[in-house]
């Protein structure tokens, strides 16, 4: 796979993970690859969240953003607990905004106003404890070449 990002981007966007995580127990995590295998990106955003052990966080409250950059495929995924407490026509809010920004060719902004839409939520709804939150998940951005490019079966 070849990296969409410069380590500048990379940088950008990891650091809006981290302000987004410094006020909530969720977690938050980026996947970038070439082509979406899927078709449906949602589809595999759902593989990739599974692949990233997601699930596996206490709160349930972890949160994937998917993107298929070279097919222009992206979705934003949430685990029960989160997916439970947001209105219902979150996520579909968060992809148009994104995909707004995508539009203009405005990319790394993009991503970066959905995770603080995400983030407030999360902060909302899973407010971060000093006495008992951890990092749970990795902060970095995975790649295609992370994650298998089908269901690992478990």
């Amino acid at each position: 796979m070849t990296h969409p990002l410069t380590p500048a981007q990379e940088a950008t966007l990891l650091a809006a993970i981290k302000q987004a995580e410094r006020r909530t127990s969720g977690e938050i995590r980026l996947h970038l690859e070439d082509d979406c295998p899927t078709p449906e990106p949602l589809d595999r955003a759902a593989q990739v969240f599974a692949e990233l052990k997601m699930h596996h966080t206490a709160g349930r409250n972890g949160v994937l953003f998917y993107l298929a950059w070279q097919t222009r495929q992206f979705a934003v995924i949430g685990d029960a607990a989160i997916n439970a407490a947001v209105p219902d026509d979150f996520w579909e809010a968060v992809k148009e905004e994104v995909l707004g920004h995508f539009r203009q060719a405005s990319y790394v902004p993009g991503l970066e106003r959905g995770i603080r839409l995400v983030g407030e939520q999360l902060r909302q709804f899973f407010p971060y404890d000093a006495a008992t939150d951890v990092n749970e998940l990795a902060d970095d951005i995975s790649y295609g070449d992370d994650a298998p490019a089908s269901p690992s079966g478990s």
